[in-house]
């Protein structure tokens, strides 16, 4: 898979974090701002061979709770219950009035599987709860930049809007010849396009030349919280650490035709916001994400998701929160019991706690990490995140405006330096009134 980035950031003591990566907008770079505006959230039908359709309608509620519109539903050719569970995914998606489309995941599907691609959209393109964009149903993928959509067209009666992952966005110069109504990036990590760990910091340098070389055509953009992954095969962690808010500040600038995070629950490469499901099947990413829930970043999104739609330049701030993510141990600590070694990209890593003050008037942001001194950052109202150093020990967080506490509370993990298993996920927690 064509993974790449790292976010280089420079960890500037008691400051907010810089917005280095916001693009200025031209003519060149921002959408029409008359097109409708969708967020999808890539769901990876794979790991949830025993999904009932209750988990599914649990997943849908949950994801429209927050102005996500629909999953785009990642699925492989060899999974014998991907018929079964897009059945269901159809079925809960139209009983809760949410949308899916299927994301063909060329890890596995080739460009010789064209009459059962072909099958699966004559199947689900008209269904009632089937994504429709631009007067044809939605499909997508992961690479398949190959892939040839024409003969799937001619032969499926109802319109279909193809928007694949193209891995190089030089090569939607082909839309025409492959029958490809626009580009999937995901490039929503800094990279140089290669598979290589980069310093960031993460911009929309990506973005800017899909968009240039769409000219027009629909374009998909990706946002993600986070993206580290323990296993044998891939052993990283980018350098993602204020990308939570970043990442969507770049949305609300250059307004892309469509939105798709990444991810919502593929607990292994630890960039879920969904909750870690009971029911899904553990491929050994429990390891490291057991325990660390991404919940609260669903609180962060929620107001850029609704800025996003509604074309504003800056998220709206109804409830007053606090949201934290950290790592559970610092990046030098060795673990003792860990056969892999630790993951490639960790001298890019800051030890820092971060947090997105989430304030509708200026205030006070205190954080204690472990047993360092209290740093004290003012903080203006809206969504800002800021980094302190992190301390081994118990974490703690408040915001004063007027001399009175507003927000107080503990993190829900305690940084320890000590550890069996490596684990650059983070844990993600909120404090709220």
């Amino acid at each position: 898979m064509n993974w790449s980035s790292l976010l280089n950031i420079a960890l500037v003591l008691a400051h907010a974090l810089p917005t280095s990566g916001l693009p200025t907008p031209d003519s060149d770079l921002v959408i029409d701002q008359d097109e409708p505006k969708y967020v999808f959230a890539h769901f990876m039908v794979g790991i949830v061979e025993n999904y009932q359709l209750s988990d599914w309608i649990e997943d849908m509620k949950i994801a429209q709770s927050i102005g996500i519109d629909g999953f785009a539903l990642n699925c492989a050719s060899i999974d014998k219950y991907t018929p079964t569970q897009l059945a269901l995914a159809y079925q809960a998606a139209e009983q809760t009035n949410f949308t899916v489309f299927i994301s063909f995941d060329f890890a596995y599907w080739t460009n010789g599987d064209t009459a059962q691609i072909t099958d699966y959209m004559k199947k689900y393109a008209s269904h009632p709860a089937q994504t429709q964009y631009k007067g044809g149903a939605l499909v997508s993928t992961f690479v398949g930049d190959s892939f040839d959509w024409r003969p799937v067209k001619q032969n499926t009666p109802h319109a279909i809007h193809a928007v694949p992952h193209l891995q190089d966005p030089a090569g939607v110069s082909e839309d025409a010849s492959r029958g490809r109504d626009g580009a999937f990036s995901w490039y929503a990590w800094p990279t140089d396009g290669g598979n290589s760990i980069i310093p960031g910091p993460m911009t929309t340098i990506w973005d800017d030349k899909y968009v240039k070389n769409l000219r027009g055509a629909t374009y998909m953009a990706p946002v993600s919280p986070w993206f580290s992954t323990h296993f044998n095969t891939k052993n990283w962690v980018f350098i993602c650490e204020n990308l939570p808010t970043l990442r969507w500040e770049q949305m609300l600038a250059i307004k892309p035709s469509l939105v798709e995070i990444v991810s919502w629950n593929d607990y292994g490469e630890s960039h879920h916001i969904g909750p870690y499901s009971a029911h899904h099947s553990d491929d050994g990413s429990s390891q490291w994400a057991v325990d660390m829930p991404h919940d609260a970043w669903r609180d962060l999104y929620k107001p850029y998701i609704a800025a996003y739609k509604s074309g504003a330049s800056s998220p709206t701030v109804d409830i007053e929160e606090i949201v934290y993510w950290y790592r559970p141990t610092p990046k030098g600590v060795t673990c003792s019991g860990d056969s892999l070694g630790a993951p490639n990209g960790i001298s890019m890593l800051s030890d820092s706690i971060f947090v997105a003050t989430m304030l509708k008037t200026p205030a006070t942001l205190t954080v204690t990490s472990g047993s360092n001194a209290p740093v004290s950052v003012e903080v203006p109202a809206g969504i800002v995140t800021s980094s302190i150093p992190m301390g081994v020990g118990e974490q703690s967080f408040s915001v004063t405006r007027d001399g009175q506490k507003v927000l107080d509370g503990k993190g829900g993990l305690v940084v320890k330096d000590t550890c069996k298993y490596y684990n650059f996920n983070v844990y993600v927690g909120a404090i709220t009134k």
